[in-house]
């Protein structure tokens, strides 16, 4: 069985980021039961040197829209990191991504195998080929800012479990 860019990329984004916006919900309605305000949220973090909650959707989300943009504009840039994103606006953002990403074709993913592109980070520099840069950065970076948004909410109570961070596996029809 062959596996194309599309498969491992866009049909992996789009399990897990409808699993975000699932344990985004499930944590905002336990804040909101527990008579917390959801706020709070945004800013919580695992440890005082890692990002919070905000910085972590941000991240997932501009590692799956974001990787797929770069990877057609030829140059991939860490994203903006706008502190002004309520709880509302990280949830519309995930929604967003979804969004986008599924109105992607597998034609149009599958031909950006072979494209150059660069990663740039201040005057730092990484050339990559499309599918090098989904597959061995942007993917790796996805899960780990997707787990640690999990986590995030985990640590501040809220009842999530793993089904909440898996999403909806490719069973057989």
């Amino acid at each position: 069985m062959a596996i194309t860019l599309y498969d491992a990329s866009v049909r992996t984004f789009l399990q897990i980021l409808p699993a975000v916006a699932g344990y985004l919900e499930k944590a905002r309605a336990h804040a909101v039961e527990a008579g917390r305000n959801p706020e709070d949220l945004v800013e919580a973090r695992l440890c005082d040197d890692q990002w919070p909650l905000r910085s972590q959707v941000i991240a997932t989300v501009h590692h799956a829209r974001g990787a797929i943009a770069g990877v057609k504009a030829g140059v991939f840039r860490p994203p903006l990191w706008d502190a002004k994103l309520d709880y509302a606006g990280l949830q519309k953002e995930v929604a967003d991504a979804i969004a986008e990403l599924s109105a992607l074709t597998p034609d149009e993913v599958n031909a950006l195998e072979d494209k150059d592109l660069v990663f740039e980070l201040g005057p730092r520099q990484m050339p990559f080929r499309g599918g090098d840069f989904l597959l061995s950065f942007s993917l790796p970076n996805f899960y780990f800012h997707a787990t640690t948004g999990y986590d995030v909410l985990r640590a501040q109570g809220a009842p999530l479990g793993k089904r909440d961070f898996m999403g909806a596996p490719r069973i057989k029809a």
